[in-house]
Protein backbone atom coordinates (compact mmCIF):
# COMPACT_ATOMS: atom_id res chain seq x y z
CA UNK A 1 0.00 0.00 0.00
CA UNK A 2 1.31 3.53 -0.87
CA UNK A 3 0.43 6.16 1.56
CA UNK A 4 -1.26 9.89 0.23
CA UNK A 5 -2.41 12.37 1.98
CA UNK A 6 -5.32 14.64 0.87
CA UNK A 7 -5.25 18.33 2.20
CA UNK A 8 -7.38 21.09 1.64
CA UNK A 9 -5.19 24.02 0.71
CA UNK A 10 -6.81 27.21 2.14
CA UNK A 11 -6.67 30.53 -0.09
CA UNK A 12 -3.44 32.11 -0.28
CA UNK A 13 -1.26 29.59 0.79
CA UNK A 14 1.52 28.59 -1.51
CA UNK A 15 2.04 25.00 -2.86
CA UNK A 16 5.18 24.26 -1.78
CA UNK A 17 6.83 23.53 1.55
CA UNK A 18 9.83 26.13 0.75
CA UNK A 19 9.69 29.57 2.63
CA UNK A 20 8.33 31.99 0.01
CA UNK A 21 8.61 35.86 1.03
CA UNK A 22 6.02 36.37 3.71
CA UNK A 23 3.08 34.00 2.34
CA UNK A 24 2.43 31.08 4.09
CA UNK A 25 3.25 27.78 2.48
CA UNK A 26 2.09 23.98 2.97
CA UNK A 27 5.06 24.08 5.75
CA UNK A 28 2.21 25.88 7.74
CA UNK A 29 -0.25 22.91 8.05
CA UNK A 30 2.14 20.17 7.02
CA UNK A 31 4.31 18.42 9.53
CA UNK A 32 5.12 15.47 7.93
CA UNK A 33 8.95 15.03 6.06
CA UNK A 34 9.71 13.94 2.46
CA UNK A 35 6.10 13.96 0.88
CA UNK A 36 5.42 16.74 -1.85
CA UNK A 37 2.91 17.84 -3.69
CA UNK A 38 1.39 16.12 -6.81
CA UNK A 39 1.02 18.90 -8.92
CA UNK A 40 0.16 22.71 -8.02
CA UNK A 41 -2.52 24.45 -7.27
CA UNK A 42 -2.43 28.73 -7.70
CA UNK A 43 -1.83 30.79 -4.63
CA UNK A 44 -5.60 32.50 -5.27
CA UNK A 45 -7.07 29.23 -5.34
CA UNK A 46 -8.34 26.97 -2.87
CA UNK A 47 -9.55 22.87 -2.91
CA UNK A 48 -7.80 19.81 -3.12
CA UNK A 49 -4.20 18.73 -3.04
CA UNK A 50 -2.49 15.40 -3.06
CA UNK A 51 1.05 14.69 -1.85
CA UNK A 52 3.07 11.69 -1.71
CA UNK A 53 6.66 10.34 -1.28
CA UNK A 54 6.74 8.14 -3.96
CA UNK A 55 8.22 10.17 -6.53
CA UNK A 56 6.67 7.50 -9.38
CA UNK A 57 3.40 8.35 -8.11
CA UNK A 58 3.52 11.64 -7.73
CA UNK A 59 4.80 12.21 -11.51
CA UNK A 60 1.85 10.05 -12.73
CA UNK A 61 -0.72 11.78 -10.92
CA UNK A 62 -0.08 15.43 -12.30
CA UNK A 63 1.25 13.95 -15.93
CA UNK A 64 -1.67 15.08 -18.12
CA UNK A 65 -0.73 12.14 -20.13
CA UNK A 66 -2.14 9.92 -17.42
CA UNK A 67 -5.75 11.69 -18.49
CA UNK A 68 -6.26 11.81 -14.42
CA UNK A 69 -9.44 14.51 -14.20
CA UNK A 70 -9.91 17.49 -12.29
CA UNK A 71 -12.93 19.24 -11.16
CA UNK A 72 -12.88 22.78 -9.78
CA UNK A 73 -16.08 24.26 -8.39
CA UNK A 74 -16.03 27.95 -9.85
CA UNK A 75 -17.77 31.21 -9.06
CA UNK A 76 -18.29 33.31 -11.75
CA UNK A 77 -19.01 36.98 -12.38
CA UNK A 78 -22.49 36.87 -14.05
CA UNK A 79 -25.19 34.59 -14.65
CA UNK A 80 -23.45 31.19 -16.12
CA UNK A 81 -25.34 30.70 -19.87
CA UNK A 82 -26.23 27.74 -22.36
CA UNK A 83 -23.74 29.37 -24.57
CA UNK A 84 -20.87 29.60 -22.05
CA UNK A 85 -21.34 26.13 -20.92
CA UNK A 86 -21.32 24.99 -24.63
CA UNK A 87 -18.31 26.13 -25.59
CA UNK A 88 -16.09 24.91 -21.89
CA UNK A 89 -17.70 21.73 -23.29
CA UNK A 90 -16.09 22.28 -27.01
CA UNK A 91 -13.10 23.64 -26.40
CA UNK A 92 -11.94 27.42 -25.86
CA UNK A 93 -9.37 29.22 -27.80
CA UNK A 94 -6.95 30.29 -25.91
CA UNK A 95 -3.52 32.29 -26.16
CA UNK A 96 -1.64 28.78 -26.26
CA UNK A 97 -3.71 26.77 -28.30
CA UNK A 98 -7.30 24.95 -28.18
CA UNK A 99 -8.52 23.52 -24.97
CA UNK A 100 -9.36 20.28 -24.97
CA UNK A 101 -13.29 19.21 -24.55
CA UNK A 102 -14.14 19.74 -21.03
CA UNK A 103 -17.21 18.25 -18.90
CA UNK A 104 -19.04 21.34 -17.58
CA UNK A 105 -22.67 22.19 -16.44
CA UNK A 106 -23.81 24.98 -14.42
CA UNK A 107 -24.98 24.43 -10.74
CA UNK A 108 -25.43 25.78 -7.14
CA UNK A 109 -23.57 26.74 -4.42
CA UNK A 110 -21.78 23.42 -2.92
CA UNK A 111 -23.17 22.73 -0.07
CA UNK A 112 -21.65 23.59 3.24
CA UNK A 113 -19.38 25.91 1.48
CA UNK A 114 -17.23 27.42 4.06
CA UNK A 115 -16.50 31.46 3.79
CA UNK A 116 -13.41 32.37 2.42
CA UNK A 117 -11.14 34.62 4.27
CA UNK A 118 -10.71 37.27 2.89
CA UNK A 119 -14.46 37.21 1.18
CA UNK A 120 -14.43 37.55 -2.78
CA UNK A 121 -15.28 41.22 -3.44
CA UNK A 122 -18.56 41.70 -5.38
CA UNK A 123 -19.91 44.11 -7.78
CA UNK A 124 -23.03 46.26 -7.22
CA UNK A 125 -26.07 45.04 -9.04
CA UNK A 126 -24.01 42.29 -10.55
CA UNK A 127 -24.79 39.08 -9.71
CA UNK A 128 -22.74 35.59 -9.42
CA UNK A 129 -23.09 31.96 -10.40
CA UNK A 130 -21.56 28.55 -10.39
CA UNK A 131 -20.35 25.94 -12.78
CA UNK A 132 -18.92 22.88 -12.28
CA UNK A 133 -16.00 22.51 -14.85
CA UNK A 134 -13.68 18.98 -15.21
CA UNK A 135 -10.33 18.75 -17.48
CA UNK A 136 -7.23 16.48 -17.76
CA UNK A 137 -4.89 19.12 -18.87
CA UNK A 138 -2.83 21.51 -16.77
CA UNK A 139 -2.07 24.70 -18.24
CA UNK A 140 -1.18 27.64 -16.37
CA UNK A 141 -4.36 29.33 -14.79
CA UNK A 142 -6.04 27.01 -17.09
CA UNK A 143 -9.90 27.24 -15.58
CA UNK A 144 -9.73 31.16 -15.12
CA UNK A 145 -8.60 32.09 -18.30
CA UNK A 146 -11.50 29.25 -19.84
CA UNK A 147 -14.17 31.42 -18.12
CA UNK A 148 -12.94 34.78 -18.97
CA UNK A 149 -12.26 33.30 -22.62
CA UNK A 150 -16.54 32.90 -22.84
CA UNK A 151 -17.14 36.20 -20.69
CA UNK A 152 -17.51 35.01 -17.21
CA UNK A 153 -14.87 36.29 -14.90
CA UNK A 154 -13.44 33.76 -11.97
CA UNK A 155 -14.14 35.35 -8.56
CA UNK A 156 -13.85 31.96 -6.65
CA UNK A 157 -12.00 28.66 -7.61
CA UNK A 158 -12.05 25.59 -5.52
CA UNK A 159 -10.62 22.31 -6.50
CA UNK A 160 -12.91 19.52 -6.01
CA UNK A 161 -11.57 16.28 -6.43
CA UNK A 162 -9.00 14.93 -8.80
CA UNK A 163 -9.06 11.80 -9.86
CA UNK A 164 -10.85 9.33 -7.63
CA UNK A 165 -10.26 11.78 -4.92
CA UNK A 166 -12.39 14.28 -2.96
CA UNK A 167 -12.75 16.68 -0.81
CA UNK A 168 -15.35 15.57 1.14
CA UNK A 169 -16.29 16.95 4.62
CA UNK A 170 -12.26 18.04 4.14
CA UNK A 171 -11.90 21.76 6.46
CA UNK A 172 -9.47 24.20 5.20
CA UNK A 173 -6.47 23.44 6.54
CA UNK A 174 -6.96 19.96 7.15
CA UNK A 175 -5.70 16.49 5.72
CA UNK A 176 -6.65 12.77 6.02
CA UNK A 177 -4.22 10.20 4.67
CA UNK A 178 -5.91 7.36 1.86
CA UNK A 179 -4.20 4.42 1.05
CA UNK A 180 -3.77 3.40 -2.90
CA UNK A 181 -2.95 -0.62 -3.47
CA UNK A 182 -1.06 -1.90 -6.26
CA UNK A 183 -4.03 -3.26 -8.08
CA UNK A 184 -5.81 0.11 -7.92
CA UNK A 185 -2.43 1.99 -8.90
CA UNK A 186 -2.94 0.06 -12.41
CA UNK A 187 -6.06 0.90 -12.78
CA UNK A 188 -5.86 4.26 -12.27
CA UNK A 189 -2.73 4.33 -14.79
CA UNK A 190 -2.74 1.36 -17.63
CA UNK A 191 -0.12 3.99 -19.51
CA UNK A 192 2.01 3.63 -16.73
CA UNK A 193 4.34 0.92 -18.51
CA UNK A 194 4.35 3.44 -21.54
CA UNK A 195 4.59 6.60 -20.64
CA UNK A 196 8.03 7.91 -19.48
CA UNK A 197 8.96 9.08 -16.38
CA UNK A 198 12.66 9.92 -16.90
CA UNK A 199 11.07 13.11 -14.99
CA UNK A 200 9.98 11.16 -11.83
CA UNK A 201 12.81 11.33 -9.46
CA UNK A 202 12.96 9.93 -6.30
CA UNK A 203 13.63 13.27 -4.06
CA UNK A 204 16.04 13.20 -1.02
CA UNK A 205 14.49 14.62 2.07
CA UNK A 206 15.44 18.01 2.46
CA UNK A 207 15.22 20.22 5.90
CA UNK A 208 12.29 22.44 6.09
CA UNK A 209 11.93 25.06 8.24
CA UNK A 210 9.74 25.03 11.13
CA UNK A 211 6.80 28.00 10.63
CA UNK A 212 3.96 28.45 13.52
CA UNK A 213 1.39 25.39 12.08
CA UNK A 214 -2.13 26.75 11.74
CA UNK A 215 -5.13 24.64 11.08
CA UNK A 216 -5.38 21.20 12.35
CA UNK A 217 -2.52 19.07 12.43
CA UNK A 218 -1.90 16.18 9.76
CA UNK A 219 -1.52 12.62 11.50
CA UNK A 220 1.66 11.22 11.56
Amino acid sequence: MTVLYLFNKPFRVMSQFTPCDDRETLANYIDIPAIYPAGRLDFDSEGLMVLTGDGSLQHRISHPDHKLSKCYWVQVEGEINESAINALQNGVELKDGLTQPALAHAMDEPAGLWPRQPPVRYRAAIPTSWLSLEITEGRNRQVRRMTAAVGFPTLRLIRASIGPWSLDDLAPGQSRIVELSTSEQRKLFPKAGRCSTRNAKTRKPRPRTSPARRGKRSPR
